[in-house]
């Protein structure tokens, strides 16, 4: 149980640092620790823990302590949520001084803009990750391709897509 514990503080305290522009981006990360270097759930369970947290109310990045909880019950709660959300609010406290005393210079800007087709690249790659964990069938494709597009083409509030592709997805999943 130690090494287990050892090896979540390890794994969270090094994605908390790696989180460059929210929790989202380190995904596909802690999905392989978690899946395929420590065995400690398959895919599906990842995938369904990763709903669960984001459909609850609260932080969106719920699904660690989920994650610590599933590998080592209690413990595993209290250690991947300071690991993933310790280094990285000291850090961000340090900084935060920082980032606004140099808020003029030019090296501040062309670094934000760099980091954003990184964050980017981040996000996209989280939400392919829970699309290969999730989708079984050619209609789950088919609905997530379908938000996806909607979601960037349109206005529709990303709840209204949610429960469409549910809809279908409970009426196609019936039909087939």
């Amino acid at each position: 149980m130690i090494v287990t514990l050892v090896a979540l503080a390890l794994i969270f305290s090094q994605l908390s640092l790696l989180a460059l522009g929210g929790g989202n981006t380190i995904l596909p990360e802690m999905q392989r620790q978690v899946v395929d270097v420590h065995h400690w759930m398959p895919a599906s369970d990842f995938s369904a823990l990763f709903a669960l947290a984001q459909a609850a109310p609260g932080p969106n990045m719920m699904v660690v302590t989920l994650v610590g909880w599933h590998v080592a019950g209690w413990a595993g709660v209290l250690v991947t949520s300071i690991a993933k959300f310790g280094p990285s609010s000291l850090v961000t406290a340090l900084e935060l001084h920082a980032w606004e005393r140099f808020k003029d210079r030019p090296w501040r800007s062309i670094a934000q803009k760099g980091l954003v087709p990184v964050t980017a690249g981040l996000v996209a790659a989280s939400a392919m990750l829970i699309a290969r964990a999730s989708n079984t069938s050619w209609l789950a494709w088919s609905i997530t391709v379908v938000c996806a597009a909607l979601a960037f083409s349109t206005r529709i509030h990303p709840l209204w897509l949610l429960a469409a592709g549910s809809v279908i997805g409970l009426v196609g999943l019936s039909l087939f």
